[in-house]
């Protein structure tokens, strides 16, 4: 069974630092796509950031430029977004998903075939 799983959210400030990571199990994703999307309340999923399989395409959505970083390790099959100088908009459930289908499917939700359950992450002021 392919199961994405995120950890690392949690409760913080403004200004300060958070890691996420989201673990792969079930199959190798290692050739796959990843990306992390967010859903604050009461709004639809959208896209935060993005990395092909081997990270030498890596993609932000200007909301979260310089402040945000994505990275993955292949031989752990895990995907991490490091959150520093967080706001309190940046306050969502933070899911990481992968696309086995598509080289580049960047910011498009459709072109992605897992998703993990998703991590809260509050950003109080």
């Amino acid at each position: 069974q392919v199961q994405l799983v995120e950890s690392g959210g949690g409760l913080v400030q403004t200004g300060d630092s958070l890691r996420l990571s989201c673990a792969a199990s079930g199959r190798a994703f290692g050739d796959d796509a990843m990306a992390w999307f967010r859903q604050a309340p009461d709004k639809g999923r959208k896209f935060v950031a993005y990395i092909n399989w081997d990270g030498s395409r890596i993609d932000y959505a200007e909301s979260v430029k310089g402040r945000f970083t994505i990275s993955r390790s292949n031989t752990k099959d895990t995907l991490y977004l490091q959150m520093d100088s967080l706001k309190p908009e940046d306050t969502a459930v933070y899911y990481c998903a992968a696309s086995t289908r598509f080289y580049n499917p960047e910011d498009v939700q459709r072109n992605y075939d897992y998703w993990g359950q998703g991590a809260q992450v509050t950003v109080s002021s």
